[in-house]
């Protein structure tokens, strides 16, 4: 049976635009957004040493993700913009469970390995 992949969507960060790409299951959704071009640095390639890949997940989405772990909590604790829904997109990890999946990218973002 050919299952296709999940789709995993960002929307930008004034809310006027959107995209829709295929997420392998499998692959965080800071990898995917990297892959795929999104405005997304991942400085720290998903070690959770720099918040670079801050995401604000959308309402309907946050209770279906499990809960961040004590150490992105404390990562998110240092980004801007900081929302209820915030996360790391390195620590998001697709499955089937989250086809349609919707991020919207901050609309600023602090590296703090430059801090």
């Amino acid at each position: 049976m050919n299952v296709s992949p999940p789709q995993l969507i960002f929307v930008s960060p004034d809310g006027t635009e959107q995209w829709q790409i295929e997420a392998p299951i499998g692959v965080s959704v800071m990898d995917t957004a990297v892959n795929n071009g999104m405005d997304m640095e991942g400085a720290c390639e998903g070690n959770m040493a720099c918040a670079t890949c801050h995401v604000i997940v959308d309402a309907d989405w946050s209770g279906k993700l499990p809960l961040a772990e004590e150490e992105e909590e404390d990562m998110l604790d240092l980004v801007l913009g900081l929302r209820r829904t915030s996360r790391l997109a390195c620590q998001i990890i697709m499955t089937t469970a989250l086809d349609g999946l919707t991020v919207r990218l901050p609309g600023e973002n602090r590296n703090l390995l430059l801090d």
